[in-house]
């Protein structure tokens, strides 16, 4: 029972392996280069072993082939040979092991033990939080979920490749585009110009789509959506801040079955209209496209929500409409800020989760009825800053009569930045009696 009572006090270590690892890259110090993209200094639980492991890194830095009289001779120019544990100990380190072919497997134990020792000290910052009534539950849950992902990828082990690796891979890649016929290194929108442009969108980066309202940003967003997760069948997550799921599953079936949406309203619909919308509800159905309709949503709920639907539903790229429906913890503060503090977070998001986030944004009204600018998104300059790509979303106003004697009407869209490629303008088609847009077709 006290030696129970004791291992639970003790925190998960494995000097053996420790040892182990040192001395197989004393036998054969090439190894670091494998080794060092497993393990930092930090995972190492003995503050010796730390101190040995550092002074071993400092030599691979320098390009000096690390031995025990090289490693000796730079922790004693340190100073820290003594609370290394000494010349002695370092030259038994080559004792413990027979030869240095297990070295990353060692080296992997240690990893192993470094995690459990961050888990309990997750856990244990997750039982003070919890025990603290002045925290809000859902920010402790927010906070235990962005520990765990951080952890996570800190744990994401990288590799040094040599150009024969390299070379082989690239060949892959470009056969395989060459295969599919296909340039595109991120997710197609299915917009031919937009995607010839930006190469899809691609992961990690924050895409904002702008326009003044009712011009048709939903629109757009649900048209990229059809083609991603109806046609690609790429998983897509989809906030809807404004619209409720069941509008938004109206509008997504009416464009699909190219039905107009007034006859889903009003029901006046002939036989064909039925087999259209059959055919479309059986592909929308069979689409991996997830809906969370929250009104007003709080950032730390849509940011949870986020992680949860790629942990779960591997979902591949997420749509957010719009910027300026998402609430935060400090309502008052000024506008600016709390635009500020979400395209911040979104950016964050991105890169945390690796997909591509495309978030819609509104502009300012002295864009109404021109080409909208960067200067003209709403709330805060740092949507600018902290976007990869910006687009904006411009058509002339038409009246309800208009529309429907002209449903077909000439759309563009601005490409005004884009952090790693081309800016520009590409034109499109807005259908109004599907609230859809398409591409326009080249003219020769």
């Amino acid at each position: 029972m006290a030696y129970n009572e004791l291992k639970d006090k003790v925190p998960p270590h494995n000097l053996e392996a420790e040892q182990a690892t040192l001395g197989a890259l004393l036998l054969n110090f090439d190894a670091i280069s494998n080794v060092v993209s497993l393990l930092d200094s930090e995972k190492f639980y003995s503050y010796q072993n730390k101190l040995i492991y550092e002074a071993m890194i400092s030599l691979f830095r320098q390009n000096i082939h690390g031995d025990t009289l090289s490693l000796i001779n730079e922790l004693t120019k340190t100073g820290k040979l003594e609370e290394a544990g000494g010349a002695a100990y370092i030259a038994s380190l080559t004792d413990l092991v027979p030869t240095a072919a297990n070295v990353e497997y060692y080296a992997k134990i240690v990893l192993d033990q470094s995690t459990r020792r961050e888990l309990i000290r997750i856990s244990q910052e997750l039982k003070a939080a919890s025990y603290n009534e002045t925290k809000e539950s859902r920010g402790i849950i927010e906070e235990a979920e962005k520990l765990i992902f951080t952890l996570s990828d800190k744990n994401q082990t990288t590799k040094v490749y040599n150009m024969k690796e390299i070379i082989n891979d690239t060949i892959n890649a470009v056969e395989e585009h060459y295969k599919n016929k296909s340039t595109f290194t991120g997710i197609p929108t299915g917009f031919a110009k937009l995607d010839t442009m930006t190469s899809g969108f691609q992961n990690s980066e924050l895409i904002i789509l702008g326009a003044r309202p009712s011009i048709g940003k939903t629109a757009m967003a649900l048209s990229m959506m059809e083609y991603i997760a109806v046609d690609q069948k790429i998983p897509c997550g989809f906030f809807s801040l404004e619209m409720s799921a069941l509008m938004l599953g109206q509008r997504l079936l009416s464009q699909t079955a190219r039905v107009p949406g007034g006859k889903l309203k009003s029901g006046m619909l002939r036989i064909e209209d039925f087999q259209k919308l059959q055919q479309a509800a059986s592909r929308c159905y069979e689409a991996p496209l997830y809906i969370i309709d929250v009104p007003n949503m709080p950032l730390l709920d849509l940011k949870a929500m986020a992680r949860r639907l790629v942990v779960n539903q591997g979902v591949k790229i997420i749509f957010i409409d719009y910027i300026g429906l998402i609430s935060t913890d400090n309502p008052n503060t000024q506008v600016w800020e709390q635009v500020s503090e979400i395209s911040k977070s979104l950016k964050a998001l991105a890169r945390e989760l690796a997909i591509p986030i495309v978030a819609l944004c509104q502009v300012s009204r002295d864009a109404e009825g021109e080409e909208p600018t960067l200067n003209q998104l709403r709330g805060s300059g740092s949507i600018e800053q902290d976007a990869d790509v910006v687009m904006f979303l411009h058509r002339e106003r038409r009246k309800t009569a208009e529309q429907e004697e002209n449903p077909v009407q000439d759309a563009k869209l601005i490409v005004a930045k884009q952090r790693n490629g081309p800016t520009g303008d590409v034109d499109i088609l807005y259908l109004s009696s599907y609230t859809k847009f398409e591409n326009k077709a080249q003219e020769n």
